[in-house]
């Protein structure tokens, strides 16, 4: 539990579905130190629902895992995604295999769904478009959706407040979450000075032939795609083509070098625990609120697959998450590795 009205709404339906319910907190790595905010606002859920609730330490866990991997990949040139990592390991992984352990089920307040197939079980986007974050969840397979319950994929954010309203929680008025939940301010650049001053080393920006066109304040404020913030300028709109962590350089381009067709991703997983057949149709999305594009899967064993698009796109940003989907149905999704030109 996490403090937040979805959490607290998730533990009063199953409470009202007849399950017995007690409420667990993780401790994870934040600035400043331990957030005791979080643990005080659970608990008072569980008071409010005469729950027991329990804090599980998992600070130093959390700064190896996500922390750290967050900064490495940045310095790698990669654009993290530390929610995905969090996912894989902490909340789907060490939480979950606790949960096995006591003989119990884990639940969260995520917006997605699982189904029941007719062999397998199957992960669905949430019915809140606006929510859903089934795109966090591609990892999950067969052994941890048999140990999950996910009660708000069902439901639309307004009426998991209303409903919280309506049951007195404590926090049915508490602001949400910011996306990287260990900054305290949202602040990257603040955060990179105080944390990891060496992804903030300037370095030059060049454009496709090698020709210097000024320089950057560290590689790890820029992604592929961006334009504000470069501080150049030209005869025509500039796009961040590449990070070249090897040179430290930042490679930037017009408009017409954006878009590759294809891309290679990394530690591809399955749902279903193996690829789609062949006449499946797929969707792919490239970050959280990309739009899905029709995609051919072309599974290259040894978890590596190579994606290719119907349209180029022209965001495809190495570290973020590419996710496949066949409608709302997730179908599986790995790290993108790198754009592929053909």
């Amino acid at each position: 539990m996490s403090g937040g009205v979805d959490s607290a709404v998730t533990a009063a339906l199953l409470l009202e579905a007849g399950y017995r319910v007690r409420g667990v907190t993780a401790r994870f790595w934040r600035e400043g130190g331990d957030d005791q905010e979080v643990a005080s606002a659970a608990l008072a859920v569980c008071q409010h629902l005469g729950i027991a609730h329990e804090v599980i330490d998992l600070v130093e866990v959390f700064r190896q895992s996500v922390v750290q991997r967050f900064t490495a990949d940045y310095a790698a040139g990669r654009t993290p995604n530390p929610c995905i990592i969090c996912n894989r390991d902490l909340k789907f992984g060490l939480l979950l295999d606790r949960a096995v352990e006591h003989g119990e089920r884990l639940a969260t307040g995520h917006y997605a769904r699982i189904k029941s197939g007719s062999k397998k079980l199957r992960l669905h986007a949430g019915v809140d478009a606006s929510k859903d974050q089934s795109y966090f969840l591609y990892m999950l397979g067969q052994r941890q959706l048999a140990r999950m319950i996910l009660p708000l994929g069902g439901w639309r954010k307004v009426d998991v407040v209303a409903h919280a309203r309506a049951l007195g929680l404590p926090v049915a008025e508490r602001a949400e979450s910011q996306d990287v939940c260990f900054i305290s301010d949202g602040n990257y650049r603040r955060f990179f000075r105080e944390h990891a001053p060496n992804l903030l080393r300037p370095g030059p920006i060049q454009d496709l032939d090698g020709h210097r066109l000024g320089e950057h304040g560290g590689l790890a404020l820029y992604t592929v795609g961006q334009r504000e913030g470069l501080g150049i300028s030209a005869g025509e709109p500039l796009y961040v083509l590449r990070l070249d962590a090897a040179r430290n350089a930042l490679v930037v381009g017009p408009a017409a070098a954006l878009g590759q067709r294809a891309l290679l991703a990394d530690d591809i997983t399955y749902v279903a625990g193996a690829p789609p057949p062949a006449d499946v149709p797929l969707q792919a999305k490239i970050r959280y609120r990309a739009r899905p594009v029709a995609c051919r899967l072309v599974d290259q064993g040894e978890r590596v697959a190579r994606i290719e698009f119907e349209r180029p796109l022209r965001d495809i940003a190495p570290g973020q998450a590419v996710v496949m989907y066949n409608g709302t149905q997730v179908i599986g999704g790995g790290t993108i590795r790198c754009a592929l030109d053909d």
